[in-house]
C-alpha cells in the first residue's frame, strides 16, 4: 500500500533546490475558490499577475505564463523563434544544460555545445569569450540562438548574463539571446531589460516559492517580431494567440487558475520586501552555508567565488564516499531531503538548497543535519559548519 503519510512529528525540511519551500501565505491563496477563466472576475487576477510577473523580471515587456514546467518553458522559446534546421548554440554549465541542448535535438534542431574542456564547464560559469569567438567565426549568421543558463541549479553556479550580451554584441552577430533563469528569478539578482535578454525562462517552484506548475516566457521586442518568421510547428506553445488575448487578462487555453492565485501572493511578498531585498538576504543566507562547508574541509562544486550561487551550494565528497548513501541518512534520521548529484555529479556530491521559505534558523537545522549525518557516514571533518554559519548570521544579521 502507497504511504501518504510519510512525515514525522514537525515540519520537513526541504532544501533542495526546488521546488522550494512554499509560505503559508501562498498556500492559503491557493485555496481559494476556483473561479470561471471567462468570467469577469479572473480578467482582473490576470491583467494584476502579467503585470506584477514583468517586475520580477524587470522588464517593461511580455512574459508569457503557461500551465506547464521550466521544460516546457524551454521548448515554448525554442518553437516560437527557430525554423526546421536551424543552429543554435548551447553553452554547457551543468546538467539542466544539456537537458535543453537534448530537448533541442529532439526538436530537429541543429545544436553547437560549448565549454571548457575536461569537465570543468561543470564547475565554472559561462565563459562569454567563447561565445564571441563562435559567433565572430559566423559571418553568413547561420547561429539563429545562443542559449545560457543563467544559475545552473545542479552545480551552484551563477553566470554574468550581462557578458554574454557584451559578447554578441561585439561579434556584430544577430543571434537571439536565449536565457534558463528557472532557479534564478525571484532569488537571484536578473535583469530581462538591462541585460538584453531576448527570452528568458522562468518556473514557479524556485525562487517564486511555489508549487510546480507555471513556466514562464520574459520577451524582447526582437523576440516578438522574429517569431513572426519562425516556422517550427507550435500550436500550445504559440506566442501570438497568447499574446493578443493576455492584453484583456485572459489566456487561450485553460490557466491553472489556484496556481494563479499563488503567483500573485509571491509577486506581493517579493515586491513587498523590495527585489534588492530579495536579493541581498539569499546572498547572505548562501555565504553562511558555504562558510560551512569550508569549515568542515569539504570542496565546494563551483570552483569560481566570483559566481557563487544563491540559490544552492553543491558538496563535494571525500574519494570514496557515496553522496546518496549520506543523503539517505540525513533524510531517514533527521527528516530532510537534500538535492542529488545529477548527471556526471551523480553520487559525487549533494546540494543545499538557500531559498524560498527559508530563514537563519531553517538553514541552522539544514546544516546541523548534515553535520551529523556526515558524522554517522563517517566523514571525517574539519570542524564545525554549524559553528560556523552560526557566528556569520549572528555577527551579520540581515535587514
Amino acid at each position: 500500500m502507497l504511504k501518504l503519510n510519510f512525515h514525522p512529528t514537525g515540519r520537513h525540511f526541504l532544501q533542495i533546490p526546488g521546488p522550494s519551500p512554499v509560505p503559508d501565505r501562498i498556500l492559503r491563496a491557493m485555496a481559494q475558490p476556483t473561479i470561471d477563466h471567462r468570467g469577469p472576475e479572473f480578467a482582473g487576477l490576470g491583467l494584476k499577475v502579467l503585470a506584477d510577473v514583468r517586475k520580477i523580471f524587470q522588464t517593461q515587456h511580455p512574459v508569457v505564463i503557461y500551465p506547464g514546467s521550466g521544460t516546457g518553458a524551454w521548448e515554448a522559446a525554442l518553437v516560437n523563434l527557430c525554423s526546421p534546421g536551424d543552429t543554435v548554440v548551447m553553452y554547457e554549465t551543468g546538467h539542466f544544460a544539456a537537458l535543453w541542448n537534448k530537448l533541442a535535438l529532439k526538436l530537429g534542431l541543429k545544436t553547437e555545445v560549448l565549454g571548457l574542456p575536461n569537465g570543468q564547464n561543470w564547475r565554472r560559469g559561462v565563459q562569454a569569450d567563447l561565445i564571441e569567438q563562435r559567433l565572430s567565426a559566423d559571418p553568413q549568421h547561420q547561429i539563429r540562438a545562443v542559449c545560457v543558463v543563467h544559475n545552473e541549479t545542479s552545480t551552484g553556479v551563477t553566470s554574468d548574463i550581462l557578458a554574454v550580451r557584451r559578447a554578441i554584441d561585439r561579434a556584430k552577430h544577430p543571434a537571439l539571446l536565449l536565457v534558463d533563469t528557472i532557479s534564478g528569478v525571484g532569488a537571484a539578482d536578473y535583469r530581462h531589460d538591462e541585460w538584453g535578454v531576448d527570452v528568458s525562462m522562468g518556473g514557479s517552484q524556485k525562487g517564486l516559492m511555489m508549487p510546480p506548475g507555471i513556466g514562464l516566457n520574459a520577451l524582447s521586442p526582437k523576440a516578438i517580431a522574429a517569431s513572426a518568421q519562425a516556422r517550427m510547428p507550435k500550436s500550445y506553445w504559440a506566442w501570438d494567440e497568447m499574446l493578443s488575448m493576455n492584453k484583456t487578462g485572459y489566456f487561450p487555453t485553460t490557466p491553472n487558475t489556484n496556481l494563479l492565485y499563488a503567483l500573485s501572493e509571491a509577486c506581493d511578498m517579493l515586491l513587498e520586501q523590495g527585489l534588492p531585498q530579495v536579493f541581498a538576504h539569499h546572498q547572505r543566507w548562501a555565504q553562511g552555508v558555504r562558510l560551512a562547508v569550508q569549515a568542515w574541509g569539504l570542496s565546494i562544486q563551483c570552483e569560481d567565488p566570483s559566481v557563487y550561487s544563491p540559490i544552492l551550494t553543491g558538496v563535494v565528497m571525500p574519494e570514496g564516499v557515496d553522496a546518496d548513501a549520506v543523503r539517505g541518512i540525513i533524510q531517514d534520521r533527521f527528516d530532510c531531503s537534500l538535492g542529488t548529484g545529477l548527471g556526471l555529479l551523480k553520487g559525487r556530491m549533494f546540494r543545499i538548497g538557500h531559498l524560498g521559505d527559508s530563514n537563519d534558523l531553517t538553514l541552522i537545522a539544514t546544516l546541523a543535519a548534515c553535520e551529523m549525518g556526515l558524522r554517522l557516514s563517517g566523514v571525517s571533518l574539519a570542524g564545525s559548519g554549524v559553528q560556523a554559519a552560526m557566528a556569520y548570521f549572528a555577527d551579520h544579521p540581515g535587514a
